[in-house]
């Protein structure tokens, strides 16, 4: 096995592990505002720890720079579009969670 197989699967699995733990805090957290935190936050970087990991696997060609296109476009529209769903519900009316 070599060095790069190596950084592959550290990558790959440190991504599947937030993707992971990002759907169990979207299961786990009481309301709408508490849930969309892990959904927008951890996804965005679930994901470009495996795009990282396949761009290491893949080495320098056409296809990382295609695969750094796309983590890039995720670092952009993932947190606008957690924004605006969370200022759309907001808007709407819906309270947050209160302890009671």
């Amino acid at each position: 096995m070599d060095i790069r197989s190596i950084i592959t699967g550290v990558f790959l699995a440190i991504g599947c592990f937030l993707i992971i733990v990002g759907s169990i805090g979207v299961l786990r957290f009481p309301d709408f505002y508490t849930r969309i935190h892990p959904a927008g936050k951890t996804d965005t970087v679930g994901q470009a720890f495996v795009l990282f990991g396949l761009m290491i696997y893949e080495g320098v060609s056409f296809v990382s720079v295609k695969l750094l296109i796309i983590i890039v476009f995720i670092f952009i529209a993932n947190p606008t579009a957690t924004h605006f769903v969370a200022q759309a519900a907001h808007i709407s009316g819906l309270k947050p969670w209160r302890k009671r």
